[in-house]
């Protein structure tokens, strides 16, 4: 077996498996209909999100919108429905598709809703806009005809995914765009009037579509959906970002900011609301949910002193727990030299317990306990966490059992009214404890008898 191994070390190849999802999925903001394709606003004391609404039938293969839905909370944790709020017969010139949309306040003070809608005429998906006096309307046409569509100069072929962002001068601007390219264009004040070209963003990376845009610290911010395999499994997509000192670009792209989710499509908002960031973004994770009949949600986003942005931990819910890992620095008790200790620390959902396409810890040809920690330069409360263990079928396989540990200040014990750890294979072991505060937390792992062990993904929840 060993043998075995050490050839299998020298020759294996990241394998990423077809149509997977991560093991965890975030509630739902509601569960009275299907939401998707999220923007964020907030007006005073209430972030609203406007969302389109999935009518697919159970095993359906396409897509059935027709309006759009406004939700609104003074929280960020719980969402009042306000009811359908606009739709596709809003706009005369319009037929069907009420794809995904932005709200963006106006110089005047009235709020602009900009969708994706297909034109009664010839071309596909248009951007038509509408205007209210208030976050919740009531809008109607703006325009009377598309602000954008395929006759308009340099635009894309399927113009979609509109993001409208109004600079500190006041200047505004639209990007929107799909697998035919990004686009982006400046806006007049009247917020329904080019304002100059359409141009083509240069430097964003891997670009599928759901572009948002923000400004944070004198820093422009570009998310946007991709779907190479440097970051999802075929047919699913993750959200990447790119940042510009200069609102037009050129961007650089800086990582992988929310991993795949359990529906094909990822389309992200990001907001900041009383302190604190948020991702919004949509899955599969309502009952009866999928592909065609998806859900929003939202978990917080935080920020690294340079100002690039945490990846994204999926957790339960709106107000979910934090990933204290993400900012830990791991050390352990024996690694494989061809295997890598940060990959239990950066955020990816593993597919499997097999999937090291973002590399993975394990400690052959070491038997018996071995463990791996996580230290912070200050104390943390951890209440939680949780565990996808490696297991290649060689000379790593699943732990005969685990044990939590914290410093107490003078010595490693284990942690107070610790649940099972369990050992599980393809998902996250989840393990609770009384919450402690401690610079440190250890992960003690037994072997079975003959074997190693591994881990792909080790998180530590407050």
């Amino acid at each position: 077996m060993s043998r075995l191994r050490a050839l299998a070390a020298l020759f294996a190849v990241a394998l990423l498996p077809a149509l997977a999802a991560p093991a965890s999925a975030a509630a739902p903001i509601t569960t009275s209909i299907y939401t998707a394709d999220p923007a964020a606003l907030v007006a005073g004391d209430t972030l609203y999100l406007y969302t389109g609404r999935d009518e697919a039938q159970a095993g359906g293969t396409n897509f059935v919108m027709r309006d759009w839905h406004v939700f609104s909370s003074t929280d960020g944790t719980s969402f009042t429905g306000h009811g359908a709020r606009l739709s596709v017969s809003s706009f005369p010139w319009a037929g069907a598709d009420a794809w995904a949309s932005e709200v963006e306040r106006g110089a005047d003070g009235r709020y602009y809703w900009y969708v994706s809608v297909n034109g009664n005429g010839p071309g596909w998906m248009n951007i038509g806009v509408a205007v209210g006096d208030s976050p919740l309307g009531p809008f109607t046409d703006a325009k009377g005809g598309p602000l954008i569509s395929d006759s308009t100069p340099n635009s894309s072929p399927l113009n979609i995914d509109p993001t409208v962002f109004t600079d500190d001068d006041g200047q505004v601007y639209m990007y929107w765009g799909s697998y035919y390219g990004l686009r982006a264009a400046k806006l007049r004040p009247d917020m329904v009037t080019l304002d100059g070209p359409v141009v083509t963003p240069q430097g964003v990376s891997n670009f599928w579509e759901a572009p948002w845009m923000f400004k944070r610290n004198g820093t422009y911010y570009l998310a946007y959906a991709a779907n190479d395999s440097g970051c999802s499994a075929p047919n699913y997509a993750c959200i990447r970002y790119a940042t510009a000192s200069n609102p037009l670009g050129p961007w650089t792209h800086r990582g992988v900011v929310l991993d795949q989710v359990s529906s094909t499509t990822n389309h992200p908002a990001i907001i900041e609301f009383k302190g604190q960031w948020y991702m919004v973004y949509h899955n599969a994770g309502a009952p009866g949910g999928g592909n065609f009949r998806r859900s929003v949600t939202l978990d917080k986003l935080y920020w690294n002193a340079d100002g690039t942005m945490q990846k994204v931990v999926q957790t339960t819910g709106p107000g979910g727990s934090q990933n204290l890992a993400l900012s830990a620095t791991p050390s352990t008790s024996y690694v494989s030299p061809w295997e890598t200790l940060g990959a239990v620390k950066d955020g990816y959902a593993p597919t499997g317990s097999a999937d090291h396409s973002h590399g993975a810890y394990g400690n052959w040809p070491q038997q018996g306990t071995q463990w791996v920690e996580y230290q912070w330069p200050t104390a943390q409360s951890v209440s939680r966490v949780e565990t996808y263990w490696f297991d290649d079928d060689l000379g790593i396989d699943l732990p005969a059992s685990c044990q939590v540990q914290y410093w107490n200040g003078s010595a490693y014990v284990n942690v107070p009214g610790q649940s099972a750890c369990g050992v599980a294979p393809h998902t996250f072991n989840v393990t609770t404890f009384n919450a402690v505060t401690t610079t440190r937390l250890r992960l003690n792992i037994t072997s079975k008898s003959g074997y190693s062990t591994g881990v792909l993904e080790w998180r530590a929840l407050s």
